[in-house]
């Protein structure tokens, strides 16, 4: 079963990185697709190969080795990491949000507000903040005294699987859970939700079907991106704790470490008219060269 895993788990690994390098790289090299979504679209898609590279190679590492071990420093640095990646993402789909509701709330002045410079400054300030925040849990983290047991009940070193081996319960758990909770989830999540009824207000006022249906394509592939990633981040840090919590957060946490890096591709840019056609023009110069 475990080398079973293994290999389904690498496939499913290499097509994540697979597919967001082609997106990347489509992005870079069409020239049509250098607007303000395709641009946040490419840092999506640099977060999600960075996500998975965090905690899937170990993975696959622990299913092929009985000595499932990992380091001290090794372990708090996959932490570090699988938070502020996580964190970043959460930022930049909030700033996609955003994006939407400035195309669809008011395109005439799409070009002025949505500048170049806005967006390299909403693109640093997310991955600032993802990193600063992230850092922060470190250092919270670092301060609790660890004394065992030391197997860490998780497929990698998240966050509050890391927390249940400290020797008490001290101030610093809650502090995580509740900035998690506010500053990651529930602040972002309440951001996107007013840009979308500001959205939905604009559509609503859409004269014609096809403008509606146009306006509604906008805007659909973002809304399927952020209710993957929120629905599954609350099951595993919101949902109220239970005897069986540690073995149901597996499950949510691998589908955001594997499976979530592969669908993004899917679900923003690869059914997109656009981005196929940009795939088409590629392979056409590919093929003439």
């Amino acid at each position: 079963m475990e080398v079973l895993l293994f290999w389904i788990f690498s496939l499913l690994y290499i097509f994540s990185l697979l597919a967001n390098g082609m997106i990347l790289g489509l992005i870079c090299l069409d020239h049509s697709l250098h607007t303000p979504m395709y641009f946040f679209l490419s840092h999506l898609a640099v977060i999600d190969m960075s996500y998975a590279s965090n905690n899937v190679p170990k993975m696959l590492a622990n299913l092929m080795n009985k000595k499932r071990t990992i380091s001290f420093v090794p372990c708090i640095m996959q932490t570090f990491l699988y938070f502020a990646f996580a964190d970043t993402e959460c930022l930049i789909l909030m700033v996609m949000s955003y994006d939407s509701y400035v195309a669809i709330c008011h395109p005439l002045q799409y070009t002025v507000i949505m500048s170049w410079r806005v967006c390299t400054i909403l693109a640093l300030t997310s991955w600032s903040c993802g990193f600063a925040l992230s850092l922060v849990h470190a250092i919270l983290l670092l301060r609790l005294p660890f004394c065992g047991p030391r197997d860490v009940n998780h497929l990698f070193c998240e966050i509050l699987s890391v927390l249940k081996l400290a020797c008490a319960d001290t101030w610093v758990n809650q502090v995580v859970i509740f900035t998690t909770c506010v500053f990651v989830l529930v602040g972002p999540l309440c951001l996107m939700l007013v840009s979308y009824m500001h959205i939905l207000g604009a559509i609503l006022k859409i004269q014609t079907k096809e403008g509606r249906i146009k306006a509604l394509s906008t805007c659909s592939s973002h809304l399927c991106g952020v209710g993957l990633f929120f629905g599954i981040a609350m099951v595993v840090y919101i949902v109220p704790d239970c005897n069986q919590r540690e073995e149901q957060e597996k499950m949510p946490s691998l589908f955001h470490s594997l499976f979530n890096p592969m669908l993004n591709p899917l679900i923003y840019s690869l059914r997109n008219a656009q981005v196929k056609g940009a795939l088409h023009g590629a392979l056409q110069r590919t093929r003439s060269m």
